[in-house]
């Protein structure tokens, strides 16, 4: 019996009846056929497959397709950046083409030393001779009256070319930072060619800020002699006074100083006058003060603190070393004496190099990263990237928007090379 058959109890099996193939309905193909589709209108050509967005360069074969992160081609991601990335960026420049970057501040470094050695040694051995040769104690008196004033006039030698080798440095670092940032390497001399077409705007601005604190010194020197001549009550008051004076023009320089901070890159990259740059860095820096503020203070601290720990100890092992070897103070221990004074000044000049490099570079970052962020730069990279990549002719990525040349200078151009 079949499984479809039912049979009641006691009873014969009901059958099945049997199904009739003219009432079963049939699936005919051919009175469905497949859609087609409508031809274009005459002169439009026939449509395409669009291909997918490639934000940063076409997927790999056989890769799901979706959202690529933005390409980094060299130093800097082409986003606005984090913290972490803008605090170790400057120190991935030294990394990343140390001939160029490390020679440079080297070279600063040895510039502002040996001017400032051949400047003091003679002026210093000159006067203690005459002094040794001096009949009495009025002349010595009167020798050394004149060698305070000769070494305070001195000292605008090695100034005047601190201001010239770090307004340089700037440069160099700057065109470093942009340069880099689209995946080139310069070489030294590459370098040097495109800082010294924008020398003259950094020299300015570099005198104008050393002029400005000196200025704030002597003003608070001359306050202080001046209260010397009356009472020394005057006197406690008037240095009382200057302390919290100094602690307010120290607020005030440090928010210039941030405010004011993208000024190089500015005259570099943009091409501006230091007027014009003065004000594009202040607009830049609205909204992210504390941003610009926090990070050059931590670097600073990083810099210094590790300046501390390797001269430090050197400078005081050869003080132990010599106190042991010569207690009495004999001479013996003079060579220890030089030999930790030479190693001392080496280790002073290699991390004065580093420390100007990754201070320079690290002004250049917050600028690229200010412009990301406020002026879609990374778009603009990704764009000039894309055309040089295809061989197509290319502008400069770095010029400033339009609406922010409100006093352009058409005698003025960037230092890109």
């Amino acid at each position: 019996m079949s499984n479809h058959d039912w049979q009641a109890p006691g009873g014969a099996p009901v059958p099945t009846p049997a199904p009739d193939a003219s009432s079963t309905p049939r699936f005919d193909p051919t009175a469905f056929p497949p859609p087609v589709a409508a031809a274009p209108p005459s002169g439009f050509p026939p449509p395409t497959a669009a291909a997918p967005p490639t934000y940063g360069g076409a997927p790999a074969p056989g890769a799901p397709l979706g959202w690529t992160p933005p390409p980094k081609p060299g130093l800097l991601p082409l986003h606005p950046l984090g913290f972490g990335t803008i605090l170790w960026a400057p120190f991935k420049v030294l990394r990343r083409n140390p001939a160029a970057t490390f020679g440079t501040g080297l070279v600063v470094q040895l510039v502002s030393v040996v001017a400032m050695m051949a400047v003091f040694v003679p002026f210093m051995v000159f006067v203690f001779s005459r002094v040794e040769s001096a009949t009495d104690s009025a002349d010595a008196d009167a020798l050394m009256s004149g060698a305070v004033g000769g070494f305070l006039l001195l000292m605008l030698v090695p100034l005047a070319l601190s201001l010239i080798a770090g307004a340089f440095l700037q440069g160099v670092m700057v065109v470093e930072v942009a340069s880099g940032t689209l995946g080139e390497r310069l070489r030294f001399a590459a370098l040097w060619k495109a800082a010294a077409k924008r020398f003259w705007p950094l020299l300015g601005w570099t005198a104008m800020v050393t002029g400005a604190i000196l200025l704030a010194f002597a003003l608070f020197i001359a306050i202080i002699v001046a209260a010397t001549f009356f009472d020394p009550v005057t006197v406690i008051v008037t240095i009382l006074v200057m302390i919290l004076g100094a602690l307010g023009v120290a607020v005030v320089a440090a928010w210039l100083g941030t405010k004011l901070s993208l000024v190089p890159s500015v005259i570099v990259l943009e091409g501006a006058g230091i007027g014009t740059a003065m004000k594009r860095s202040w607009h830049l820096t609205d909204g992210f003060f504390w941003r610009t503020f926090g990070t050059l203070l931590l670097v600073g601290f990083i810099l210094n603190l590790a300046a501390q720990v390797v001269v430090q100890p050197v400078s005081l092992i050869g003080t132990i070393l010599a106190a042991i070897i010569d207690p009495t103070g004999t001479g013996a221990a003079i060579a220890i004496t030089v030999v930790t004074a030479v190693v001392t000044l080496v280790l002073s000049l290699l991390i004065g190099a580093i420390t100007a490099v990754v201070q320079a570079a690290l002004v250049a970052v917050i600028y690229i990263d200010l412009r990301m962020r406020t002026e879609a730069l990374d778009l603009e990279l990704v764009r000039h990237i894309e055309q040089r990549d295809a061989g197509l002719a290319t502008s400069d990525p770095y010029r400033a928007p339009a609406a922010a040349t409100t006093n352009p200078d058409p005698a003025s151009a960037p230092a890109w090379p």
